[in-house]
């Protein structure tokens, strides 16, 4: 019997549909306590009738500023709370402007007011898998709460892929190295590195892919701020020192990129969150 997680195997649509179901339901079950903590954090602090107002004003400093519900609630829940007297959450932050991105997928970007950070990390994803030659392959980005790093985009993998992936820890996988490390990894047969533990090894192995390259995203202070994670249907000997140089440069260009998307665009949006509570303390709001 043909394993439906062979690549190319035909699939049952019933199972598929079935598996598209469970994996709803498992990153729901991980986004949802997160989603209540930050609801209970806003009701106590603007004194909102319940929890459904607290909701309806994540959802709408989410949307004003184009950042992901899950972002801004660890935002929420990670950050200090404002002072009580301020109008402002950060009343001593200078807003600098987004630092220009060179590479040709990104350059779009650039003309945008309000970058977004999924088409930025879509760019970077396609520029790194252009320059090893790869069409599979993903971004992932730290998770502020449980700690390692948590899927974002990915192209050309399998729903098992990410679906045992969307969570890694701090060991077992090329990426988690490289994020402990701080330097691009490369796995040159993955059935024989013993970077993998044996179940990150068979998911990688299921999904195509032979071969591995972890880059991190890099701050000019040495921070790991997003990983970059290219597959190869093949194994290698390496990646020549020409494609090294361009993807730590890739890398640096895309972390100083993320860091000024955290400490800007994201706080624009805890921002218009606290403006949003202050207006509506006490008061039942509506999800639009």
């Amino acid at each position: 019997m043909t394993d439906p997680r062979t690549p190319g195997a035909s699939r049952d649509p019933e199972l598929e549909r079935l598996r598209g179901e469970l994996r709803h339901l498992r990153a729901r079950a991980q986004t949802h306590p997160l989603v209540s903590q930050a609801q209970g954090i806003l009701q106590e602090r603007y004194s909102l009738p319940d929890g459904e107002s607290a909701f309806a004003l994540l959802q709408r400093a989410s949307q004003q500023h184009n950042v992901r519900l899950r972002q801004l609630v660890e935002a929420v829940v990670r950050t200090p709370r404002p002072d009580p007297r301020s109008p402002l959450w950060f009343p001593r932050r200078a807003r600098l402007p987004a630092p220009p991105l060179t590479f040709p997928a990104a350059r779009e970007n650039n003309r945008r007011e309000e970058p977004h950070q999924a088409a930025v990390l879509r760019s970077v994803l396609s520029r790194a898998l252009a320059v090893l030659d790869t069409s599979m392959g993903n971004v992932q980005l730290p998770d502020r709460v449980r700690g390692g790093l948590r899927l974002e985009q990915h192209t050309g993998l399998s729903d098992d892929f990410v679906d045992f992936f969307a969570h890694v820890g701090d060991d077992g996988t090329a990426c988690s190295l490289a994020a402990r490390n701080v330097a691009q990894v490369t796995v040159h047969d993955v059935e024989a590195d013993p970077v993998f533990d044996e179940a990150s090894r068979r998911a990688v192995l299921a999904a195509g892919a032979r071969a591995v390259h972890s880059l991190p995203l890099t701050t000019p202070a040495g921070g790991c701020v997003g990983m970059v994670s290219a597959h190869l249907g093949h194994t290698i000997k390496g990646v020549s020192a020409g494609q090294s140089e361009t993807l730590a440069a890739l890398g640096a260009q895309a972390g100083q990129w993320l860091a000024w998307y955290n400490r800007t665009v994201l706080l624009d949006a805890l921002e218009c969150l606290h403006s949003l509570g202050a207006r509506h303390r006490g008061t039942a709001v509506h999800r639009r």
